[in-house]
């Protein structure tokens, strides 16, 4: 069968094209997706090209399919699957599948590495080793869109899990943030940071009683407060503050709100040398600095200060995505509910994947939600009303989105795929 795919040829080479799905495996699953959330990684990839680590050498001759945060429903099961999964049933899909054998080894991962399986596309052919290594999910929500989420907040789920802290007078260390410590989240206000206050809101495990949220955009930390308050994070005991830094000494104001201990869990979501550097000087004892946010270049670098690794305990945590396990339990609180809609400023449709992937860094807001079913230019929320003096499609999702805080839901994105014609 035909499939409509944006792929990768190389840097700054993405192409939408339609194409011929191979014949499907007995050990394969062929699968509709609705859904797809553009993320920075797919960015860097677009840019980088075969210098990327999850890319394939040969892409210029076997382009692979882009988009590694998406949902959809499965069409057809092979033999090897057909006691696990059904046709008609929705999937959320882990990419960090790690395995070894893939298109670029260790590191290949849907959305990346495969010719037929990844986000941005109508159809794809999902490998045998998704299912093998216990990445493709079922997930029974009513929307798409929390189950594309389900990724990028199994991001910030690994990252909190990957912390650690040690045991005076012995060589034990506890993972995890620190429970009732503080915990400061560096230029938060971002898609990804916004996944990471809502994780901290919700989750099961451990928390911070004091927690400080940064960023230089006053707008962007009102929508974040606004989003989630401060009475939410009272109501699990913990007391937070959103932060400008734009301005004055943010290391003295920070140490300042710290009470001058410094912080236990400090979380760095911009690769930014200064930002680096002011999470190092903000540590307390024993303190864990989180680098989330990954660099384009191999050669980023920032100052650390060392005297504070040996006399005051100091260290230091990377993660790159979430593994099965934190994209279960993105899915199981999400079930509980956890909502990801207020990630999500934009709406677009297959069509708008190229210009917004590689111009990601570029277009203000949050994420942006790609419904590859669908016609559509890329939309920012806020701007529906206008759009619905004209189009009563619009109109309608503008209802739609008021009627929930402003924000995405079930209702809109159920009636945009109804009514996805009408927008072309």
């Amino acid at each position: 069968m035909k499939t409509k795919a944006v792929r990768l040829y190389g840097k700054d080479d993405l192409r939408l094209e339609e194409f011929e799905l191979p014949q499907m495996k007995d050990d394969e699953i062929l699968a509709k997706v609705f859904s797809d959330d553009i993320c920075m990684s797919t960015y860097k990839a677009g840019h980088a090209g075969i210098e990327h680590k999850r890319v394939p050498d040969d892409v210029a001759v076997n382009p692979v399919i882009v988009g590694h945060e998406f949902a959809g429903e499965i069409v057809k099961v092979g033999a090897k699957w057909q006691d696990e999964f059904k046709p008609g049933e929705k999937f959320s899909i882990q990419p960090a599948i790690n395995y070894e054998g893939g298109p670029v080894g260790i590191l290949s991962a849907p959305g990346y590495s495969y010719r037929y399986c990844g986000g941005d596309a109508t159809y794809i052919i999902i490998p045998n080793e998704v299912m093998e290594k216990g990445c493709l999910f079922h997930y029974s929500g009513d929307a798409f869109y929390p189950a594309s989420l389900s990724e990028p907040i199994s991001c910030v789920i690994g990252a909190l899990h990957a912390h650690y802290h040690t045991t005076p007078g012995t060589y034990v260390h506890k993972m995890e943030i620190k429970d009732g410590g503080k915990m400061a989240l560096l230029a938060g206000v971002g898609p990804m940071g916004l996944a990471m206050i809502n994780y901290v809101l919700h989750r099961e495990g451990p928390v911070p009683s004091f927690f400080v949220v940064t960023d230089i955009d006053q707008s962007r930390l009102d929508r974040a407060a606004t989003l989630y308050t401060k009475e939410m994070f009272a109501s699990r005991g913990i007391d937070i503050h959103y932060v400008n830094t734009g301005s004055g000494d943010p290391v003295a104001t920070l140490m300042e709100l710290s009470g001058g201990t410094g912080y236990d869990d400090v979380v760095v979501m911009a690769p930014v040398p200064a930002v680096v550097e002011q999470a190092d000087a903000i540590l307390g004892f024993d303190g864990c600095l989180d680098f989330f946010s990954g660099p384009r270049s191999s050669d980023f670098s920032a100052r650390f200060n060392f005297y504070n690794v040996h006399y005051e305990a100091h260290h230091i945590v990377g993660t790159s995505g979430g593994n099965a396990d934190d994209m279960k339990e993105a899915i199981e609180l999400m079930g509980k509910g956890m909502d990801p809609a207020g990630l999500i400023t934009h709406i677009g449709g297959l069509n708008t994947v190229i210009d917004t992937t590689l111009n990601l860094p570029s277009i203000p807001g949050g994420k942006k939600m790609v419904y590859t079913q669908v016609t559509m230019p890329l939309t920012a929320i806020s701007e529906f009303e206008e759009k619905g003096r004209t189009n009563p499609v619009y109109a309608e999702l503008d209802r739609l989105c008021k009627a929930h805080n402003g924000l995405w839901n079930a209702e809109a994105e159920k009636y945009l795929l109804a009514h996805a014609d009408e927008l072309k």
